[in-house]
């Protein structure tokens, strides 16, 4: 590995914990600002924390950390090395913040007494906040760790187990509060975060999908490759109508970039016809990489198992 590529994978970690930071930053201050003053229990370890908050006075940031610690010590032979590891900072760093910010705002800082504006804006930063901290491979821990340990020892998915052990922490507030409010102000801000987290993940893998069918496709290609700086792909067809030959050019690229591809092609045709369609997941040179795992992955065995199943000369059909 050469010395260049050392400083940007040096680079590249430093930006993630920076980002990680400024995920955990927000996420605390629509906890703290908004949903903390408001006495509504949201979902995960944070949740559980202002239990112990609310009945004991305990400060919110030292039970997050506390709670994270030994369920980490718990998943350690469980879930790996790896994860626990990576949710060290992501818990640590959490809890540092809440106790920093929970003394600054004792109450709400808009509408003390508009609970739903509260959880509304509360619920989007703390999913703003997750968003941009799994994007960048951060993890919080939290009720992320006993659904981890869960899926690993039976068939229950990780997303129904935080489901399951979300719900439960909202509920428990009916014990504290004697309210079905705070219940639903609880459910109310699991689903803007949930909805927010989304749709920063989301957006960060959104990219478009372009089809342009034009009779200067060699120089649109041209123009796409040395002004967009994107990759061009060109399939041969047969416009039916016409019963001619065409060349279809098929362009990928980061959702930010589209406008750019589309001035290219008006440009030098204003007549070309053009679809346009969002894609996730785009993976290659200048998209994303694949994150998936191949230890239990053998292709020689996997071949064999599906010829057998399915007969080698079939097998090798479909091959």
């Amino acid at each position: 590995m050469t010395i260049k590529n050392i400083k940007e994978r040096l680079y590249l970690e430093l930006k993630d914990y920076v980002m990680i930071i400024v995920g955990l930053v927000i996420y605390s201050f629509g906890f703290c600002a908004f949903i903390l003053p408001q006495n509504v229990v949201i979902g995960g370890y944070t949740g559980l924390a202002s239990l112990f908050y609310y009945t004991l006075g305990i400060p919110v940031g030292p039970v997050i950390f506390a709670l994270n610690i030994i369920s980490l010590l718990v998943a350690y032979k469980i879930v790996g090395k790896r994860f626990v590891l990576r949710s060290i900072f992501g818990a640590f760093g959490l809890s540092a913040i809440v106790s920093i910010m929970q003394p600054l705002f004792p109450t709400a800082i808009v509408a003390p007494d508009n609970p739903m504006m509260n959880v509304m804006i509360g619920g989007i930063l703390c999913g703003l906040g997750l968003g941009l901290s799994f994007v960048h491979n951060g993890s919080t821990g939290g009720t992320d760790i006993i659904a981890a340990m869960v899926n690993k020892r039976t068939n229950v998915s990780i997303g129904r187990m935080l489901l399951y052990a979300d719900g439960l922490i909202i509920f428990s507030s009916m014990l504290i509060f004697h309210s079905i409010d705070n219940v639903v102000y609880g459910f109310l801000e699991l689903l803007f975060a949930t909805f927010m987290t989304d749709q920063v993940i989301n957006t960060n893998r959104q990219a478009m999908q372009f089809l342009i069918i034009s009779d200067k496709w060699e120089e649109i290609a041209n123009a796409v490759v040395n002004d967009a700086h994107r990759g061009c792909t060109v399939f041969s067809g047969m416009g039916w109508f016409t019963k001619e030959d065409v060349k279809m050019l098929m362009v990928m690229c980061r959702k930010i970039e589209g406008v750019t591809v589309m001035r290219v092609v008006k440009s030098i045709d204003p007549y070309a016809f053009i679809t346009q369609s969002n894609v996730n997941g785009v993976y290659g040179v200048g998209f994303d990489a694949m994150k998936i795992r191949l230890k239990n992955f053998h292709p020689n065995t996997d071949h064999n198992l599906v010829a057998k199943q399915f007969g080698e000369n079939e097998f090798q059909k479909k091959d």
